[in-house]
């Protein structure tokens, strides 16, 4: 597909983001001009929503090469939600290349057309911290410690084959996300990475991971909690007890 004939929409959830959407936008601007844009805002308090609202409308007055839409929800339902119901929206408006992209400056737009770059040739496109060129930028030894340690986990219990399944920056493409059975997506944070990952690979789809540079943010408050933790952690055991009594019971029947 030429870069004529793709049609790119960036999905990014917010929840009181006011203080990192207007630079995030304009980076995106600055970086993929062509490119749409999804907020799916969860109900902000702090208004997120409404200025994304005015900066729409400002871009559009000025004749922007770019639309910028807003979903505006009822309330903090979650990041898996708010990409699941950003899939279905760009489905069903025709994009051919759906982007996941957090609001906070983590996720660099510069990296994204480097991405953009794969697309033809995989259906999943992971920005990844732990591939050779990927880095992190001021992350305590800590949350270091937790991504590795969680990445190293999933791909041996669910032989993933990536380097970096919890990632959050990602392309895919509407064909692949049109196999996947979205509505059955129930899971939240790092579990919905892993999540789309594993049912990609289920697929049988072509995956490729892209370094990135991941930087943490420098405003607003990180969404990471103990719970969203421990249910990928939860969740991924359950896969992999799944997945390896299928792999059993398979054996056996070929015996």
């Amino acid at each position: 597909m030429t870069t004529e004939e793709r049609r790119v929409l960036v999905v990014v959830p917010t929840y009181n983001e006011r203080e990192t959407i207007t630079l995030a936008l304009q980076r995106l601007a600055e970086h993929v001009p062509d490119a749409h844009v999804l907020v799916v805002d969860d109900g902000s308090p702090d208004g997120t929503g409404q200025l994304v609202e005015e900066i729409a409308a400002a871009e559009t007055a000025a004749g922007a090469p770019r639309e910028i839409f807003v979903m505006h929800r009822a309330g903090k339902l979650g990041l898996g939600t708010a990409y699941i119901q950003g899939f279905g929206w760009a489905l069903e408006r025709g994009y051919t290349t759906i982007v996941e992209m957090d609001a906070d400056g983590s996720h660099r737009a510069e990296d994204l057309p480097r991405l953009l770059a794969r697309t033809n040739d995989a259906d999943l496109v992971i920005g990844s911290r732990w591939v050779r060129g990927g880095r992190v930028v001021n992350w305590p030894l800590h949350r270091e410690v937790l991504s590795r340690g969680a990445n190293i986990y999933t791909r041996v219990a669910l032989g993933l084959g990536v380097k970096d399944g919890t990632a959050g920056f990602r392309a895919y493409s509407a064909d692949l996300l049109r196999t996947i059975p979205l509505d059955e997506v129930a899971s939240h944070g790092y579990g919905f990475q892993v999540d789309m990952t594993w049912r990609t690979r289920q697929s049988g789809a072509r995956i490729i991971e892209v370094p990135i540079v991941f930087v943490e943010r420098t405003a607003g408050e990180s969404k990471m909690s103990g719970g969203i933790i421990s249910e990928a952690m939860i969740s991924v055991a359950k896969w992999a007890v799944a997945h390896r009594t299928a792999q059993v019971k398979a054996l056996f029947t070929r015996s």
